[in-house]
């Protein structure tokens, strides 16, 4: 016969109150139905488990072998019950994020902090991937949510919301020409060599950096290409061309490298960062990070 945790919640307060009486007032319930329902979780264990008494009741050996279990009992459901409550609500549980590695410069130090000290049962685990890899990744559900380059476009699977908003700049070996300048205009560039993102692993990154020379008037003579802004940087520094890359990577200065602000009007807002969740998410987690990060955004290219 099964034990019901209604059963062991009376029998725990009975053993510590020491009375029918007192325990039917303290849950609410006749006495009367308190003495059946005992007797239903005595019949169920197959033993006594309170000796009547004229000053009320006391625990057989089997009722104080059943007492620390069915604390115990009782703990771990209130512990299950709000443990699932909390992953309902997105408090709780655990949230996969894909992201592309320039989200590490000042979006995901921005967010993180503030929505672990905000929802801090919740067990986020961050993967760095490409935009396109984390969209496909959300999209098979093996990620709850993906910070990647726009421009990604909605349709009935995915959602998306953009959450920051960048400039593109010059970056140029520190020993280059165009180092010294405060300003630069992009089609001054025609002539260099160019250290480009790959289109099929970076097409957000790739398609803004094309047409921003082309609208500089030049196709851009490509020289290199790569998947991640910090490996753009370090082969401008291995001196194998110049790239466009976030105002945000500014913030990870490398020696030999110099950043140069672009005078044309389309490096301004040219580039973004997009939340991308499933349209009908089943993480409540994933919809709270959205909140934080929507809450949260803002231009970096206002930076120093």
């Amino acid at each position: 016969m099964a034990i019901e945790l209604r059963s062991l919640r009376q029998f725990v307060v009975i053993a510590e109150l020491g009375s029918y009486r007192r325990a039917a007032q303290a849950l609410f319930i006749a006495q009367p139905a308190l003495s059946v329902s005992i007797r239903k979780l005595e019949d169920a264990v197959g033993a006594t488990l309170f000796e009547r008494g004229a000053r009320g009741v006391t625990l057989t050996d089997a009722g104080a072998a059943l007492l620390g279990d069915a604390r115990r009992a009782l703990f771990h459901a209130e512990q299950g019950r709000e443990a699932a409550r909390m992953v309902a609500l997105g408090e709780g549980g655990r949230l996969r994020v894909g992201f592309v590695g320039s989200a590490t410069y000042a979006l995901l130090p921005r967010c993180v902090p503030a929505f672990r000290h905000r929802y801090p049962q919740v067990r986020l685990e961050l993967m760095e991937a490409t935009s396109v890899e984390a969209v496909a990744q959300l999209r098979d559900s093996r990620l709850d949510a993906a910070v990647v380059r726009g421009p990604v476009t909605a349709d009935d699977v995915i959602e998306v919301h953009e959450v920051e908003r960048d400039d593109l700049w010059l970056v140029v070996p520190a020993t280059h020409p165009l180092a010294a300048r405060r300003t630069v205009g992009l089609a001054d560039c025609r002539e260099e060599s160019f250290v480009t993102y790959a289109a099929g692993s970076v097409p957000g990154l790739h398609n803004t950096a094309l047409s921003a020379c082309r609208q500089a008037g030049f196709e851009p003579h490509v020289g290199q290409e790569a998947t991640q802004v910090q490996t753009v940087v370090s082969l401008v520094a291995s001196g194998l061309g110049v790239a466009l890359v976030p105002g945000v990577t500014r913030s990870f200065t490398h020696p030999a490298v110099r950043f140069v602000r672009l005078r044309d009007a389309a490096s301004r807002g040219a580039l973004s960062l997009s939340l991308v969740l499933l349209r009908h998410t089943p993480s409540p987690a994933a919809l709270r990070l959205r909140d934080v990060m929507l809450t949260g955004a803002h231009d970096p290219a206002d930076m120093g």
